[in-house]
């Protein structure tokens, strides 16, 4: 089984999931805290997701932005990291389109009147 374990371990890596940074996370984690470091990647999924709900939240009729960051929230709730990332890169790139869009359109709206 730890065998097993550090072979997936080292394909997260590979696979550019983690970074140095969850090498220093790992650090952390002691005898006295045995299962700290899946604590704290339970508090970052159960975080974002509540993050992305907020985000949904206060969203001003953003259907593409809502659309892609419910899709982000299922993929944490599944611990779908590839998906997440995914997902994540699609609220990115429908936030920056419709902030160029509206900042386009409230600039000519202010034109013409």
């Amino acid at each position: 089984m730890q065998r097993q374990a550090a072979y997936m371990r080292r394909s997260l890596f590979d696979q550019e999931y983690l970074d140095e940074q969850f090498i220093q996370l790992e650090e952390l984690q002691d005898d006295a805290n045995p299962n700290f470091v899946e604590e704290v990647v339970n508090l970052y999924f159960t975080d974002s997701a509540r993050f992305i709900r907020n985000i949904e939240l206060a969203l001003i009729g953003a259907k593409r932005v809502k659309s892609e960051c419910s899709q982000f929230q299922e993929y944490c709730n599944q611990r779908n990291i590839e998906g997440c990332k995914r997902a994540f890169q699609g609220v990115k790139q429908e936030y920056a389109t419709l902030k160029s869009k509206l900042d386009t359109y409230f600039q000519i709206a202010r034109e013409a009147s």
